[in-house]
C-alpha cells in the first residue's frame, strides 16, 4: 500500500454529507419562508 487515503476519503465524504444537508436546508426554508413568516404575523397579530 503505498498511500493511505482512507482518512482522508472519510472526511471528504463527511465533507460533502454536511454540504448536501445544508443545501437542502436552505432550499426548505426558502420554499417555507413566506409561509412560516404569515404564520408567525398571523399568531402576533391574533394576540
Amino acid at each position: 500500500m503505498l498511500f493511505n487515503l482512507q482518512k482522508g476519503q472519510g472526511s471528504t465524504e463527511y465533507g460533502l454529507s454536511i454540504m448536501l444537508v445544508g443545501i437542502a436546508v436552505i432550499i426548505i426554508l426558502w420554499l417555507l419562508g413566506p409561509a412560516i413568516g404569515n404564520l408567525f404575523s398571523d399568531v402576533v397579530n391574533s394576540i
